[in-house]
């Protein structure tokens, strides 16, 4: 089964979400602490450990961009761990003013320590998760941690370590085909949304995987086509057109927009290319299904000749709703 669906969350109670999950990160990590990861060390002086072990030669410059800190607090930093025996300065031989930084013996045992600790305190908090929780929960953390990243009012364009803004301001592209990836992402965002919204389960997001692997399989195909969205090497967003050439009848499906892309426009260019599709193959109808409620979606379907030609009451899904059919003919015809 297919259905269509429109940003879902408000923006403002995802906000208020992640920054309630991020304070209690700050919490749990143990950042509220004088000292951090089984050390006598501040956070900072522990991330500067970690970071200068990292990148053996690192300058006090190019550490201050990875931490975030200015030039005072960063000289602060380094000469505290200097003091304590876990930095030691060497004279940068391309820049007489620079100095290369290293840690000691005593600061790499320091180090290996943290790295420990770490290592413990993330594979604990792992065991509770299954292994497909554990790999959604990484792949969002690195595409929020990027996302960040834009914003870091450290970074300077000159500098090695920034991170260049993309070209666009969500840096995405519509493609056609099916990309690595895409079939869980779009079960993914239809699952969530039906779930939080209509009290839908497994069994929902089962047909949609299941039917769209098969669909996607089958590409390339005379009158079909899959579009996506695809930001950072994730499916933001969908529209399939499957069609049968013999009866000249295309079935709209797998039609999705993330919150994230609310008004961007997303939404409405993959219609386009949808509708441009359809028309150059000539086909007499193209229809779809929904529910009823969605009156954003109905309004971006009727916008491009779409009308609701029925509805019925059913409770297939787990819950009672009205599914609706609408349809739209060939322009001209």
């Amino acid at each position: 089964m297919d259905f269509v669906d429109v940003p879902a969350t408000p923006r403002d109670s995802t906000i208020l979400e992640i920054r309630d999950f991020s304070r209690k990160l700050v919490r749990e990590l143990g950042f509220m602490r004088t000292t951090l990861a089984d050390s006598d060390l501040a956070p900072s002086a522990v991330h500067a450990v970690i970071e200068i072990g990292a990148t053996p030669g690192i300058s006090a410059k190019d550490l201050g961009q990875i931490l975030r800190l200015d030039k005072s607090n960063t000289s602060r930093q380094v000469a505290r761990l200097e003091a304590a025996g876990f930095v030691q300065r060497t004279a940068s031989t391309e820049d007489a003013r620079s100095s290369l930084l290293h840690l000691t013996p005593a600061g790499e045992t320091l180090r290996k320590r943290i790295d420990r600790f770490a290592t413990d305190q993330v594979s604990h908090a792992l065991r509770r998760m299954v292994p497909s929780d554990q790999h959604a929960l990484v792949r969002s953390l690195a595409l929020y941690a990027d996302a960040l990243s834009q914003d870091n009012p450290n970074q300077t364009p000159d500098s090695s370590l920034a991170t260049k803004a993309p070209e666009t301001p969500r840096g995405g592209a519509i493609v056609e085909g099916y990309q690595p990836g895409c079939i869980g992402d779009i079960a993914s965002l239809h699952a969530r949304f039906y779930a939080a919204h209509w009290g839908f389960g497994a069994f929902f997001e089962q047909r949609v995987a299941t039917e769209l692997a098969a669909f996607a399989g089958a590409l390339p195909a005379t009158g079909k086509a899959l579009w996506l969205y695809v930001e950072n090497g994730r499916a933001l967003a969908s529209l399939a057109i499957d069609g049968d050439t013999a009866t000249g009848i295309a079935h709209l499906r797998w039609f999705i927009v993330d919150d994230s892309l609310r008004g961007s426009g997303v939404g409405r260019q993959l219609m386009t290319q949808a509708m441009q599709f359809v028309d150059e193959l000539g086909f007499t109808e193209t229809y779809l299904w929904t529910f009823k409620g969605l009156h954003a979606a109905r309004h971006l379907y009727e916008s491009f000749g779409f009308g609701l030609v029925s509805e019925a009451e059913g409770d297939q899904w787990g819950t009672q709703v009205t599914e609706q059919r609408f349809s739209r003919s060939l322009r001209g015809s």
